[in-house]
């Protein structure tokens, strides 16, 4: 990799999480929204005025997704919930393995469907205890079990192709979807990091159908090509990137969330920023999200 493209991430917001995850860029507020899901803070920057801040909550959340009224979806540890930012009001739409005390929410991402795919895992990534699903107008479907650390949940323009891994396997797979957005056989391996230094994290696709994936321990994030090869990377100062999004009115700002999560106070001493908000201008457009659709 070394004649790729290759740019450094700056510093954005010094949030410190203990564990940040899940950004997503909420367009008509013109919001970015990310997690802490250990701390248990729904954090936001409006990059158009450098403002932001943070809403407390009283359960693990993994992420904060849009919908058309101006609401999130905020997916939590066991549950669904709507979530009013301005008001601070709570509604519980439907459970989330609630019967299930091993787990909690993970990675998740928005379709080109206007469904939800969701991950659970283990709290304390127990081998095999977390799971792949599909919530589809206000449906919640199992898509896959005995996964250990579900992420780089992502979809192709085109709403032809889901992208995902299992942390631990060091593999990125792809599966391809039908029509309506539901997976075709079996996936097979699009990306091998097994031998490469950190593990894959959280992903993002482009406006050019490449993928952002972060790569957990490695402090960097790598831009894949349609065929899964490395083409660039962006160099974080801390070594725990965990999903990449892009934001802003152009979508041309590539944001970074981190992790503090298993640091030692030495380690934290040489990067107090760990767990804090990153960014980089890459000149790349990403890909508009479309929002959750309930019905």
């Amino acid at each position: 990799m070394n004649n790729i493209p290759t740019w450094q991430a700056e510093l954005a917001v010094d949030s410190r999480c203990e564990l940040g995850e899940g950004p997503q860029w909420h367009a008509s507020r013109e919001r970015l929204y990310w997690c802490d899901i250990l701390g248990k803070r729904l954090h936001w920057l409006s990059p158009g005025t450098a403002k932001h801040g943070h809403h407390p909550l009283d359960q693990k959340v993994s992420l904060a997704a849009p919908l058309d009224d101006g609401d999130l979806l905020i997916v939590g540890e066991h549950a669904l919930n709507r979530f009013n930012p301005d008001s601070g009001h709570i509604e519980k739409l439907c459970d989330f393995e609630p019967d299930n005390p091993v787990t909690r929410s993970n990675d998740a991402r928005v379709d080109r469907h206007g469904s939800l795919w969701l991950s659970s895992m283990g709290k304390h990534a127990e081998p095999e205890a977390g799971s792949l699903y599909r919530l589809h107008r206000g449906e919640l479907c199992r898509l896959r079990t005995r996964l250990t650390i579900p992420n780089a949940l992502c979809f192709s323009a085109d709403g032809k192709t889901a992208y995902f891994t299992d942390t631990p396997t060091g593999q990125v797979m792809r599966w391809a979807l039908d029509e309506q957005g539901w997976p075709v056989g079996e996936p097979n391996r699009f990306a091998d990091f097994s031998e490469h230094a950190g593990n894959p994290d959280g992903a993002v696709m482009d406006s050019e159908g490449c993928m952002w994936l972060a790569l957990w321990g490695a402090g960097e994030v790598v831009r894949l090509n349609t065929v899964g090869q490395v083409i660039g990377r962006v160099v974080l100062p801390v070594n725990q990137p965990s999903c990449p999004v892009f934001a802003g009115p152009d979508l041309k700002t590539l944001y970074i969330t981190t992790a503090q999560e298993g640091l030692s106070a030495a380690q934290l001493g040489q990067t107090p920023t760990a767990g804090s908000l990153f960014s980089v201008q890459t000149g790349i457009k990403g890909l508009a999200e479309p929002p959750l659709r309930l019905a």
